[in-house]
């Protein structure tokens, strides 16, 4: 079955996490990701272990399957020319250095645009092309730190908290892999090709989403609530006998359900907790009162009690039972592939299931250079041009 992106060749020149993620969704809907990567050492994160995977660095698998990589030392005038020569054929470059660099040796947006006008040239960085901060290198900690989100993470009367994953560097590569697509789909239109910029902050700032807009509105700053809900009650986490509860309480109708559930009809009647509204004004008093209840059981007999109600609840898992899950497994969240040195290996699933060209996990990721003679092949080096190029440190 053809995918839906397999048409399409994309030159990878990025690294570490948000440029990688980006390509890797692109790469399993079917795009030919070519990722280039420094002779000798490749990608940072080849070296971020442990954990390790035979001699893998794990973090460099979780985001580089269904690619091709080729070595390509860009400080030598030649790598150089193998650049430009396949931007030329490509449909799609992106590239996560720091503003300027690629310029400096003829591989920025005006260069490429000249010999490929119809190519889609994406930047991912820290801060923009542009604004004061444009020249500091991104890091999504500090990004965490700057763009708001750990004030509003962590325990009300605690530290400032970042979130568990990578997150900026996530959410960035999925703006990016929106736009790429947007546009090739303006180049179907109109034959053009154009620049994006993807900057870490401005996308860590756009997910704050309702919070940002509350600030807005109000002009005061945004408080931290823990696992708690600033605007809906109770929406929250509740110790059990034996652990802990996720309480997901979104409307009137699955509060009353939430009260009948518990029989306790008096937190329905109280008019102070009949809407949300009145949850939130009063949520000093309503939540004790739920605490104490939930309190009373394990959280197995309280998710089997609430979900045939319609309460909306979920027990806290850890990542190694919900990447056990049944459901998670049904999904084709979790699936193997078989890598060149390591055998059957397990991944993470591609996330959009698409009718009539599904995604799918074509290749596990590649071993540093596995590629490089292929795709030379592909721009018509032969087997002595190849050699001659290993042996002056071009590939």
């Amino acid at each position: 079955m053809t995918q839906a992106l397999s048409d399409l060749t994309i030159l990878d020149f990025t690294r570490i996490l948000a440029g990688p993620y980006c390509t890797q969704i692109l790469a399993d809907h079917g795009a030919n990701v070519i990722k280039i990567e420094q002779p000798g050492s490749g990608d940072g994160t080849r070296q971020w272990g442990p954990p390790w995977l035979g001699d893998q660095a794990a973090y460099f698998l979780s985001v580089n399957r269904n690619k091709r990589s080729l070595t390509l030392n860009l400080k030598h005038a030649e790598g150089q020319a193998i650049a430009r020569s396949l931007a030329q054929r490509a449909d799609v470059l992106i590239e996560n250095f720091m503003p300027g660099v690629l310029a400096e040796i003829g591989l920025g947006y005006d260069a490429v645009r000249a010999l490929n006008p119809g190519l889609i040239y994406c930047s991912i960085t820290g801060y923009g092309q542009n604004g004061p901060y444009r020249d500091r290198p991104g890091y999504d900690f500090a990004i965490q730190a700057e763009g708001g989100v750990m004030s509003i993470t962590g325990e009300p009367d605690g530290a400032p908290m970042k979130v568990g994953v990578a997150i900026a560097d996530i959410t960035a590569g999925l703006f990016a892999a929106n736009a790429i697509l947007t546009a090739l789909h303006h180049r179907e239109r109109s034959g053009a090709g154009q620049s994006i910029d993807v900057a870490l902050l401005d996308a860590q700032i756009a997910w704050l989403a309702n919070v940002a807009q509350n600030v807005l509105v109000t002009q005061a700053p945004a408080k931290r609530y823990g696992n708690a809900h600033a605007s809906i009650v109770p929406y929250q986490t509740f110790a059990t006998a034996d652990g802990h509860l996720a309480l997901a309480v979104g409307s009137d109708k699955q509060y009353r359900a939430l009260c009948a559930a518990l029989e306790r009809d008096d937190l329905w009647a109280d008019a102070r907790f009949q809407t949300n509204p009145g949850r939130v004004t009063h949520r000093e008093v309503l939540t004790p009162q739920l605490a104490a209840v939930f309190a009373t059981r394990p959280t197995d007999a309280w998710v089997r009690l609430l979900q045939p109600a319609d309460v909306p609840c979920a027990p806290i898992n850890s990542v190694d039972a919900a990447l056990n899950d049944p459901h998670v497994r049904a999904r084709g969240m979790v699936q193997t592939a078989a890598h060149p040195t390591l055998g059957e290996m397990a991944l993470l699933g591609p996330v959009a299931k698409l009718g009539a060209t599904p995604a799918e996990i074509r290749n596990a990721p590649p071993l540093l250079g596995q590629h490089t003679n292929e795709v030379l092949r592909e721009l018509g080096y032969d087997d002595v041009a190849i050699a001659r190029l290993r042996d002056d440190g071009v590939v």
